[in-house]
């Protein structure tokens, strides 16, 4: 065997930082500190049990942490919800072709479309793409989502003029020639 390559031990005095309790052992260094003893450790002490309900105490605090932070997304989904008109078309659920033609005119979110009834079925149907089936569907969502559709504003025809005599005339002398 080779001649000092081993270190020097020492009989090393051990002292726990938590309880005071002291002990000797064999060691490369002359002096020991550690931060639990056998006489303090809740495994060997019989206090495992408080551990385990701190333990208890930290679940209990997630479990209100997760249940505030559903609360939360409720609640802004609830706003979402009643600001129905900052929606965007996509989640009426209409047509790809309907809906990519109400974008390329314009119409992106469902307040814009709204303002688009208001104007007349006339003006969605003018909208290349979107006819007459993605209407009534556009109309069906809307009323699902329980938003009332604007009546487009009446436009009043021209009175008829009655036939005066002179038309008369003029209509039988055409048909007589």
């Amino acid at each position: 065997m080779r001649t000092d390559i081993h270190p020097t031990t020492y009989q090393a005095q051990v002292t726990c930082a938590s309880c005071g309790n002291t002990w000797v052992t064999t060691s490369t260094k002359k002096e020991l500190r550690v931060d639990v003893c056998s006489n303090c450790h809740p495994f060997y002490t019989g206090e495992s049990a408080k551990i385990l309900d701190v333990e208890g105490q930290v679940d209990r605090f997630y479990k209100k942490l997760s249940a505030r932070q559903s609360y939360v997304e409720e609640q802004k989904a609830r706003e979402e919800s009643t600001n129905v008109n900052n929606r965007s078309v996509d989640d009426l659920g209409l047509t790809p072709r309907a809906t990519d033609a109400l974008k390329r005119a314009g119409v992106l979110t469902v307040g814009q479309l709204v303002d688009k009834f208001a104007e007349g079925e006339a003006a969605l149907l003018a909208i290349n793409g979107f006819g007459q089936s993605a209407l009534t569907a556009a109309k069906k969502k809307l009323r699902a989502l329980e938003i009332d559709i604007p009546e487009p504003p009446k436009v009043e025809k021209a009175p008829k003029a009655e036939k005066s005599a002179e038309t008369a005339e003029t209509a039988e002398e055409a048909a007589a020639e």
